[in-house]
């Protein structure tokens, strides 16, 4: 019998929408970095749930600078005997000896990108490489490399969603463009090893929003999410126009395992809603499901159009057969929940 968990009925949902995936990693030994944020814990969490429903044969290594927290955080995975931490830096860390079969390259902190941009930069680029380096030397069935959003750099305004053929990019001369830059170049060495033969696949990430999300750094939904759940009011400094989309967790796991298992090698897809909706919006969204006082916005409308990050995904649904499953109001209700019961 499966033992209760907090992310049970979004964990089932990972697995029964994916039920031809799962298969083809039994037997395999995976390679993770970046598993202890919200991305890899999702990524660990839904393949921990399907190794024990599916009684897959699956082992992984999960790189982290700390295996401790990694312990602290989610000692049940710590605990699983079947994920061995694996201690050290993304940027010259020792690949593991043993055959790995499937490689996820998640590792960064974009925050870090704001506090020391040269090391930040390096860490993408020279951390790519590591990892990349690495997986040649053994029998990789397939790699997953997350990428993001930012490498198209600004949106237009009159385009509604960004699609893959898209080829803005961030200003090389502004420091604020490290991580998209960072991310450019990280992905240019996985079109670089993908035609010498590695199964590298891009997965260009946008925004989400679900349990695990961190409330005190800087995501939007996150701090919103906090004050409401907080009973307090939403405070937005600016003038609430810009235009985000929002896909849910677990909706997350699903594409990231899907673009793992079925991707093209050497191509990038987009991962995120095209359900556009604004920072003020998403702010009201939230004080609605959770009852909070309201939302108070300081800054006046500027001019123009307002500033958007929204994927165009058309590819994902094309290719794989991807969908956005929960919409906005139910993945709000659901993150909602998922905090008042670990608060207990």
């Amino acid at each position: 019998m499966v033992a209760p968990h907090p992310l049970s009925s979004d964990l089932d949902d990972v697995v029964d929408r994916t039920p031809e995936l799962w298969p083809t990693l039994d037997g395999g030994h995976l390679f993770i970095t970046g598993g202890t944020g919200f991305v890899g814990n999702w990524l660990l969490e839904s393949l921990a749930w399907a190794r024990q429903r599916l009684d897959l044969r699956v082992t992984a290594t999960v790189l982290t600078r700390d295996p401790a927290a990694f312990a602290r955080k989610a000692p049940h995975l710590a605990r699983s005997g079947f994920i061995r931490p694996l201690s050290g830096d993304v940027r010259d860390f020792a690949f593991p000896r043993e055959p790995v079969s499937h490689v996820i390259h998640a590792a960064f902190d974009s925050a870090r990108a704001i506090v020391d941009p040269r090391a930040a930069f390096d860490t993408i680029v020279d951390g790519t490489r590591r990892v990349l380096d690495g997986a040649a030397g053994h029998p990789v069935r397939h790699m997953l490399f997350l990428s993001s959003g930012a490498i198209y750099g600004p949106q237009p305004p009159d385009m509604a969603c960004m699609a893959e053929d898209y080829r803005g990019g961030p200003d090389p001369a502004s420091v604020s463009s490290v991580y998209g830059e960072g991310k450019r170049a990280a992905e240019l060495l996985c079109a670089i090893a993908a035609a010498e033969s590695l199964p590298v696949v891009i997965a260009r990430c946008f925004t989400f929003i679900g349990p695990g999300l961190p409330l005190d750094a800087h995501f939007a939904a996150g701090n919103f999410l906090r004050d409401a759940a907080a009973g307090n009011e939403i405070v937005i400094k600016g003038d609430g126009r810009p235009l985000r989309s929002y896909l849910y967790a677990a909706d997350l796991a699903i594409w990231l395992w899907t673009l793992l298992l079925k991707g093209r090698a050497g191509r990038a897809y987009n991962v995120g809603s095209e359900e556009a909706v604004s920072i003020g919006e998403l702010a009201r969204q939230i004080t609605t499901c959770a009852a909070a006082p309201g939302v108070a916005i300081l800054g006046k409308p500027g001019g123009g159009a307002a500033e958007r990050y929204v994927p165009d995904t058309g590819r994902a649904r094309s290719e794989l057969g991807l969908a956005q499953y929960l919409d906005l109001p139910e993945a709000i209700r659901r993150t909602l929940a998922w905090m008042e019961l670990a608060a207990t």
